[in-house]
């Protein structure tokens, strides 16, 4: 694959990742187009470090570094996701009117 394709690849997970983030209120669906915004983001880190570094990879130690980083991230996530549930029953953002008290 070329690197325009990959990065338009990239483009398009970002894209999804957005649109997934603004247009859900379920907060999984949250969760997961973020988690496409960063996939999205760490596949263009990596291929542009591929295509200038001549096969160093470097590049790609970087990106399974952010791969964990972002895992760790999103464990935390749901595990607050899963509390806010427990305690209020909200599943949705539109149900959370305050987020103190």
């Amino acid at each position: 694959m070329t690197l325009e394709a990959v990065l338009v690849v990239a483009a398009a997970l970002v894209g999804i990742g957005v649109y997934g983030a603004l247009s859900q209120q379920s907060f999984v669906m949250l969760m997961m187009g973020l988690e496409l915004m960063i996939n999205g983001a760490i596949l263009a880190l990596v291929a542009l470090w591929s295509a200038s570094a001549g096969g160093n990879p470097q590049g790609q130690m970087l990106g399974v570094v952010f791969m964990t980083v972002m895992a760790v991230e999103m464990a935390l996530g749901f595990a607050l996701v899963t509390n806010v549930y427990r305690v209020r029953r909200a599943d949705i953002t539109e149900k959370l009117r305050r987020l103190k008290g």
